[in-house]
C-alpha cells in the first residue's frame, strides 16, 4: 500500500510557501514561522508510521575452523559466561568454549552455532550430521603455545573447544583436533527469556539466559513501575549485566537486544516484592 507520508509532505511545502504571504496581509499573531511550524507539528502528531518488523535471524555462511574437546560436568561448561547449570537452564550438554576471536569479551554467550567435522575422513565419523552447540564458555589463549601446536585458541584462531561428549559425536577421541565447518543458527528455545537477579539493595546483578533467536545478548535495559526509567545496565561479565541503580520495591521490565538490532520488552516480568537470587520469565524472541 502506497505510503500517504509523500503527500502530506508536499501538502506541507506547498503551506510553506503560501503561508508568508497570506500572513502578511492579515496580520496574525504568531509569524510566518511558527505559524508553519504549528501546523507541521499538528499534521505530524496526526501521522502513524507503520511498525517495520525486523526479520528473524537467519543463518550465516559456513565457515571453516578446527575444534578439541574438554571435560567437565553440567556444572563447569558454563564457565566465563556465568551459566550456573547448563543442563538445568536448557542448555544440555551441547556446548562450546570459544576462542577469543568469537568471544568477542563475552558478546558470544548464548549464541547458537552448527558445526560438522569436515575434511578428515580418518577422524570423522561417517554419515554423522551436524550439530548445534551453544556458546557457553571462554577458551583462553596460550601464548607459550604456537597457534598450530597447542595454541589453539590463540588469536587470530577461530576455535571450537567443545565439550566430550559433543566432540565423540563428531570424531574419534584420539584425533585431538578436527577440522570443522561451522555457522551461525538461530537458537530454539522453550519459555521465554529468564531474568535471576542477584546482589543487595545497593548493587544489583542481572543473569539473562534461554535467550531465543540471535542467542546472543548486546544490551540489557530495566525500568520500574514508579520511580525508576529506562536505564541502561552494563554487562559484568559473560551474561550477567549489572547497575546500582535501586530496583527494590518495584514492578520491573527489562528490554534485552540481540546482536541482529531485534529486541525484546517484557513488561512487568517480576511482582513489586520480587527477591534476590529468584528467576522471573519474560518474553522471548520469536
Amino acid at each position: 500500500m502506497a505510503s500517504p507520508l509523500k503527500p502530506m509532505l508536499s501538502t506541507l511545502l506547498l503551506l510553506a510557501i503560501a503561508f508568508p504571504n497570506c500572513l502578511a496581509k492579515s496580520k496574525p499573531s504568531l509569524s510566518g514561522k511558527q505559524a508553519i511550524h504549528h501546523a507541521i507539528g499538528r499534521l505530524a502528531h496526526d501521522i502513524e508510521i507503520p511498525k517495520r518488523n525486523k526479520p528473524k535471524f537467519q543463518p550465516s555462511p559456513w565457515k571453516e575452523a578446527h575444534a578439541t574437546f574438554y571435560e567437565g560436568g553440567s556444572g563447569t561448561f558454563g564457565g566465563a559466561c556465568n551459566y550456573k547449570d547448563v543442563a538445568g537452564q536448557g542448555y544440555g550438554m551441547n556446548t562450546a568454549a570459544l576462542s577469543s576471536v568469537l568471544f568477542k569479551n563475552g558478546q558470544a554467550c548464548g549464541a547458537c552455532f552448527e558445526i560438522k567435522c569436515a575434511d578428515n575422513p580418518q577422524w570423522c565419523k561417517l554419515g554423522q550430521p551436524s550439530l548445534i552447540v551453544t556458546a557457553t564458555d571462554h577458551c583462553p589463549p596460550n601464548p607459550s603455545l604456537p597457534n598450530d601446536n597447542g595454541g589453539w585458541c590463540n588469536v587470530p584462531r577461530e576455535h571450537f573447544d567443545v565439550a566430550k561428549p559433543v566432540f565423540s559425536q563428531l570424531a574419534e577421541y584420539e584425533a585431538g583436533i578436527i577440522p570443522i565447518q561451522y555457522r551461525r543458527v538461530p537458537c530454539q528455545k522453550q519459555g521465554g527469556i529468564r531474568f535471576t537477579i542477584l546482589g543487595n539493595p545497593w548493587f544489583y546483578q542481572v543473569i539473562v539466559w534461554n535467550v531465543g533467536g540471535a542467542g546472543d545478548v548486546v544490551g540489557v535495559q530495566v525500568k520500574g513501575d514508579d520511580k525508576l526509567k529506562w536505564t541502561q545496565m552494563e554487562r559484568d561479565w559473560g551474561t550477567t549485566w549489572k547497575t546500582s541503580a535501586i530496583l527494590l520495591g518495584e514492578s520491573l521490565s527489562f528490554r534485552v537486544s540481540a546482536s541482529d538490532d531485534r529486541d525484546s520488552t517484557s513488561w512487568h516480568v517480576t511482582p513489586k516484592n520480587w527477591q534476590f537470587g529468584q528467576t522471573y520469565e519474560g518474553k522471548n524472541f520469536k
